[in-house]
């Protein structure tokens, strides 16, 4: 039995199909039950668990060959960053009580540097907690979503223009949230022994440029990507319903991208997914 958590999200309902269709027994962890309705349609096992009931998450956990584990963020929590590792703190206790399966662990990108990377801090925290209770953990550090550009979809549609907080003509590494997903699965497939790091891409690096062509090829029409002051993140961000704290630890992100600071720890050994930038793109016109 293999179980999910997070498998109404993006990388978690990757992972969770992906397991379905070869096959394999899928035990999915949700926050309801009528959030689980469409799984066990779909053959999967349904947990009802949040990480606040430790009980109730070690059950789901129990028997398990394999975990796959993300914290969903819960943007509107005014102290962010301690609730992000409060949280993991109860996922590396519920895990503890479980008999300690193989985890596949959901971090990010930059998680080995300890300070100015924002959102990543709580990432980088849930790698040392599971770590320290977990021996066979396998750690997954993707690069910047394609899906993050959905967003901007809608005024590309009606202004021809794709704000964006990156230099426009700059590539970096994007990868979508179906390939994260695949890979989770298949490293769940395999199993793990001790810890071991993959540093994940897409199949190519892309600018803000070249998805604001892409993008005008897509909705039939000229698409320029705008660049946007870093001033702009926390009013931008707090207008999508973001607490102050979590607004301004993504403008501490962004300003270590634009100084070039956050990076992969291996980059030789950096790990590529298969789908492009224009498949990703086309799923979310």
């Amino acid at each position: 039995m293999f179980v999910v958590v997070g498998a109404t999200g993006h990388t978690g309902s990757a992972a969770a199909e992906t397991l379905l269709r070869r096959g394999q027994p899928v035990r999915v962890v949700v926050r309801s039950a009528d959030k689980g309705a469409a799984w066990k349609a779909k053959g999967a096992d349904v947990a009802v668990a949040a990480y606040q009931d430790v009980k109730a998450m070690a059950k789901a956990f129990e028997g398990a060959r394999g975990v796959y584990l993300l914290v969903p963020p819960n943007y509107q929590a005014q102290a962010w960053l301690e609730e992000q590792r409060c949280t993991m703190d109860l996922a590396a206790e519920a895990l503890a009580a479980s008999g300690k399966p193989h985890v596949v662990f959901l971090s990010s990108v930059g998680a080995h540097i300890a300070e100015g990377t924002g959102p990543i801090r709580a990432a980088r925290h849930g790698e040392q907690r599971l770590s320290a209770v977990v021996q066979n953990i396998t750690i997954l550090r993707p690069c910047y979503f394609m899906d993050n550009w959905a967003p901007g979809i809608g005024l590309a549609k009606t202004q021809g223009v794709l704000p964006t907080f990156i230099e426009p003509s700059a590539k970096i590494p994007m990868i979508s949230t179906q390939d994260i997903g695949r890979i989770a699965a298949e490293q769940l497939l395999a199993g793990g022994t001790g810890q071991k790091l993959l540093e994940l891409a897409g199949p190519e690096d892309y600018s803000p440029d070249q998805i604001a062509v892409l993008l005008g090829e897509l909705l039939g029409k000229v698409v320029t990507a705008k660049l946007e002051p870093l001033s702009s993140v926390v009013p931008a961000f707090t207008s999508f319903g973001f607490s102050n704290e979590a607004a301004r630890l993504f403008e501490e992100m962004y300003t270590s991208f634009a100084k070039g600071t956050i990076g992969y720890e291996r980059p030789a050994e950096v790990v590529r997914g298969t789908v492009t930038l224009r498949e990703a793109l086309r799923n979310m016109v």
